[in-house]
């Protein structure tokens, strides 16, 4: 038996393996009381230690909406219980009722992992489709700080067009500053003249990203998942919205008081904490003479017979 203990054998999976001689005299006396039979190892017996009510409200939670993630249905549970299983712990348990895939059933792209050296360097932005409101499609156009995921600017309004971009940019560098970079697709909003002269005069670098190529989007893609996973799936729960101004005034209160205190998995940190940490350098703020000049309209109108011009669609 020493002699066995002490040499080198091959593991089931062809690796080297050694075995001490307690165990050799273990599997020796387990075959001479039950033959090979009892050299099988028993099955695991886990008892479970998660309150099987706890399991009940997260699975009814994800069956009453679908959309709702494993980290979504977490927080919903801390909130009402005080206390909740882990995010990994709910998403094995949906995956034991078959409840664990999304509801488009394709998993979420991945991208590389860029990050601005500062806060203010690059904003990310895209444009977001929402719920039916007024008859109409929301679209939410959101502007993402790279370096800290902060959301300096945001509008909801009506239509993928430049007016709902040039309002979310106008209100973040009026509160926040100037970017230095501006990166955003080639949506017809973003390919307009009027955000060029906007971002020219702010002396505000604007990249596209390449058509067909979306790495680099990675962080606001994550972003606009956030928005659907966490805010409107409540939405929908409740029915939806009135008008777009409930929309805007319940979509800051959650922005504020949920996503910019909520620590990001990445940075380790709140938005909020990122965003505005003691040692960062400030955005310049254009004055307000060089805010107007950035964001007067410039579009040329031929004049009708009856003296009027018109400007989407208004006379």
């Amino acid at each position: 038996m020493r002699q066995l203990a002490a040499q080198v054998h091959l593991g089931p999976g062809g690796q080297p393996v050694t075995v001490s001689r307690a165990s050799l005299d273990r599997w020796i006396r387990a075959w001479r009381a039950g033959g090979f039979d009892a050299l099988t190892p028993a099955e695991r017996q886990v008892t479970p230690r998660t309150d099987a009510e706890v399991l009940e409200l997260a699975a009814r939670l994800k069956r009453e909406h679908p959309a709702r993630t494993a980290a979504h249905i977490a927080r919903i549970i801390e909130a009402e219980q005080g206390w909740t299983p882990s995010p990994r712990t709910l998403q094995r348990h949906f995956a034991r009722l078959g409840l664990g895939t999304r509801p488009e059933g394709n998993p979420p792209s991945a991208f590389g992992r860029f990050e601005a050296a500062e806060p203010d360097e690059m904003w990310i932005s895209d444009g977001l489709h929402g719920p039916i409101v007024d008859g109409g499609r929301a679209v939410l156009f959101a502007l993402l700080d790279d370096h800290s995921r902060y959301v300096p600017g945001h509008r909801w309004g009506h239509g993928e067009d430049t007016l709902g971009i040039q309002a979310a940019l106008h209100d973040a560098v009026k509160t926040h500053g100037c970017p230095r970079k501006l990166y955003c697709d080639n949506g017809s909003a973003y390919s307009s003249h009027q955000l060029a002269w906007s971002t020219a005069v702010l002396d505000i670098r604007l990249v596209h990203s390449r058509p067909g190529k979306r790495q680099g989007r990675g962080k606001i893609e994550r972003w606009n998942r956030t928005v659907r996973d966490q805010f409107l799936v409540e939405i929908e729960a409740v029915g939806g919205v009135g008008s777009l101004d409930e929309l805007n005034r319940l979509f800051t209160a959650w922005l504020h008081q949920h996503y910019h205190r909520a620590v990001h998995s990445e940075t380790g940190a709140t938005p909020a904490q990122r965003y505005h940490a003691a040692d960062r350098t400030p955005a310049p703020r254009p004055d307000p003479a060089l805010l107007r000049r950035a964001f007067l309209w410039r579009e040329q109108r031929r004049v009708t017979a009856f003296a009027t011009v018109s400007l989407h669609g208004i006379l």
